[in-house]
């Protein structure tokens, strides 16, 4: 598995003369490493409210085009009349080049350099009726049927293609299902967009899709893999030609080794002990070291291989010397009912954690080298944190992709949020005094909708109070494979050598 592959498909002309088809796409490759100043992340935004997704003017939003390459495979099919071993072969030679080249197929637009047409494919079996697409946060998961794939008809080939900008990086899978008559117990198919049957009641036809949405699997024809929460099936990772290089996330050989270890602690705050990955730094060590505090441990080290993100860093001068702690979230009902803005956890990360990793590691003791970086509710978490603590321990908080539609007795799982008026924790950093000295960031992905709109919102607060906050914005969803760069960029930003 390549948590976070660097991966880009490109692709020839769609307009290109006639003559043999060119390959779809091109063989995936990792990007260079690249002095990582001269390439940023993500767009950094000043205090203006920007358009969604727009930092150098181009839309993000993604919308279903016809394939280029699909229009071309049905042109030859089409050529060879009702000759079956023509279309065979045809088809023979479609799947041989998609293999070689991986997928999606990514293909330039004519008259759009700055986006692509990326196609997702899927090779159907006997009974194959209905393929969707879970792309992180391109899809509708209210609506299903936005990633249906369509049927080439009389073919093997199903699939979709989306409008993105060239610099998009996200992560997906993709569940197919079967006839009931092929696959006893299956549920009954679902009409594809554009496929000439008969519509069904978008109620039944959700309730049909969302069934399969357990079975979904990584793109067998993508080697690019990412794992997923709580140990579910991987997804597979596609960064566009444009998409920011991100030189420290794979492992590298040559590079020193820094060490990993798991260990247990008690916490009152919590009434219960929490394991804790504790990842240090190669040797020699100076006299203190900085000091990450990052949420969702279980993740980082126990699945996504976090450890050789931070070896690079260390190993390209980007940050000093660093011991990470990163406490277990041990389930999703123990993570949704402990982290948020509750003090008690605010305690367990500044009361206990730090002084137990401090008695026995030489540890800084200066805020302005101890950070706290959370993801998703863990991103609330950590601004909380920074807001919370009891005393002045941590002097720096990464929060990416903020869960802000959190608030005190929210119930169990996630409510339906718009953006709309003033969120919980904003309002806390507007009563509450300014911590002086306390340092923010706050990163989303511009096709995160409403949490997007809400963290705008509040890096706009933080900095009418006088804060030292970025806040920056990346193209992709709520996703591992963009939160790993952000976040290698905001800790070389803030521990600086």
């Amino acid at each position: 598995m390549t948590p976070f592959a660097d991966a880009a498909h490109h692709a020839p002309d769609p307009a290109a003369p006639s003559g043999p088809d060119p390959a779809p796409g091109g063989t995936p490759a990792g990007r260079d490493a690249v002095p990582h100043a001269a390439v940023p992340h993500a767009a950094v935004l000043d205090g203006r409210e920007p358009a969604r997704g727009t930092p150098d003017g181009h839309s993000a939003a993604a919308r279903r085009v016809p394939s280029p390459r699909i229009a071309r495979l049905v042109a030859r099919l089409a050529a060879h009349g009702a000759d079956p071993a023509a279309h065979e072969a045809e088809l023979a030679r479609f799947w041989a080049e998609v293999a070689d080249s991986g997928t999606p197929l990514v293909e330039p637009l004519p008259g759009e350099p700055e986006h692509r047409a990326v196609t997702f494919l899927w090779r159907g079996g006997p009974g194959t009726h209905t393929v969707l697409l879970l792309a992180n946060r391109l899809i509708d998961r209210s609506d299903y049927t936005s990633g249906l794939l369509e049927r080439v008809p009389g073919t093997d080939v199903w699939h979709l293609c989306y409008r993105l900008r060239s610099d998009h990086r996200g992560s997906y899978r993709i569940a197919a299902d079967r006839d009931p008559a092929t696959r006893p117990g299956a549920p009954a198919p679902v009409p594809g967009p554009g496929s000439g049957e008969g519509a069904e009641e978008p109620s039944a036809a959700q309730t049909r899709l969302r069934a399969l949405v357990p079975s979904a699997v990584r793109d067998p024809l993508n080697p690019h893999t990412v794992a997923t929460r709580w140990h579910g099936p991987p997804g597979s990772v596609f960064a566009l030609p444009d998409a920011p290089p991100q030189p420290w996330a794979a492992r590298r050989d040559g590079v020193a080794r820094g060490t990993v270890a798991r260990h247990r602690l008690a916490s009152r705050a919590l009434g219960a002990e929490r394991e804790v990955w504790v990842r240090l730094p190669p040797r020699p060590w100076p006299a203190e070291l900085d000091v990450l505090i990052l949420l969702d441990g279980d993740m980082w080290f126990g699945q996504l291989g976090a450890e050789h993100l931070f070896d690079n860093l260390h190993a390209d001068g980007a940050v000093r010397p660093l011991a990470v702690l990163a406490p277990h979230a041990v389930d999703n009902p123990t993570r949704m009912r402990e982290f948020g803005g509750r003090q008690a956890y605010t305690d367990f990360l500044t009361e206990e954690l730090l002084p137990w990793a401090a008695a026995r590691l030489p540890l800084t003791a200066d805020p302005a080298r101890t950070t706290v970086a959370g993801q998703s509710l863990g991103g609330l978490t950590a601004l909380y944190a920074g807001l919370g603590q009891r005393g002045d321990r941590v002097g720096n908080v990464i929060g990416q992709s903020p869960s802000l539609w959190w608030h005190p007795g929210v119930g169990p799982g996630i409510p339906p949020h718009t953006g709309e008026g003033e969120q919980w924790l904003t309002r806390e950093f507007t009563t509450a005094p300014v911590r002086a000295g306390l340092r923010l960031r706050i990163d989303a992905g511009v096709h995160e909708g409403a949490m997007a709109t809400m963290a705008r919102a509040l890096h706009t607060r933080l900095r009418e109070r006088g804060y030292a906050v970025t806040h920056t914005e990346f193209n992709g969803g709520h996703d591992y494979v963009c939160w790993s760069g952000a976040l290698a960029d905001g800790l070389a930003a803030l521990h600086t050598p």
